[in-house]
């Protein structure tokens, strides 16, 4: 099984670490460019890092709310849940000296995936990093679809084990930026 690892983000911008079995989804198909996109290699989990517009309008915990709602109604879900939402402290964050607000969500969405007719509830949980200087909104995402909904890619034995919320943690908490010119002349 392969180690965590310390990798790349928007061409080398930021880095962050990622959990054993992390695969790059631009490696199999187009992302936007604001976003980095991970599936695991054995599971239907995914980890998506996105460079959003700052939602000035929205604030604090209402602010992780709307980027929930908003990846709900891009998703196409029938139904949006929020369970829980937490202030992130900003000295456990390598990003804690130009983020000025941090919030983690839990929560789950009915979503109908591609070529299946039923909706299945898939619980997200977000990181909402609030990057007022950069007018940025950087919002990490961890897809965890219903263990019967995992599919397999290969035998169970070779796959890593599935990602868990300390993986995420981590991915959240490692995320460094090395090049602020990302988001353009300040």
């Amino acid at each position: 099984m392969e180690p965590s690892r310390d990798y790349p983000l928007f061409g080398g911008a930021f880095s962050a670490i990622l959990p054993p079995g992390a695969i790059d989804v631009s490696d199999l198909r187009p992302v936007p460019d604001n976003q980095e996109v991970f599936c695991h290699c054995g599971t239907d989990q995914s980890l998506i890092v996105e460079l959003l517009e700052l939602q000035a309008h929205v604030r604090g915990e209402e602010a992780a709310r709307y980027h929930f709602e908003d990846v709900g109604g891009v998703q196409g879900a029938r139904a949006v849940q929020v369970e829980a939402v937490r202030p992130l402290p900003l000295e456990n964050l390598a990003l804690g000296g130009c983020c000025q607000d941090a919030w983690v969500l839990s929560g789950k969405q009915q979503v109908v995936k591609e070529n299946h007719q039923v909706a299945k509830e898939v619980t997200l949980h977000q990181a909402l990093l609030r990057l007022t200087q950069y007018q940025t909104d950087l919002l990490l995402t961890f897809n965890q679809p219903p263990p019967e909904n995992r599919s397999s890619l290969g035998p169970e034995n070779l796959s890593p084990p599935p990602w868990s919320l300390g993986d995420f943690e981590q991915l959240v908490t490692s995320l460094t930026l090395h090049d602020p010119n990302i988001f353009g002349p300040q």
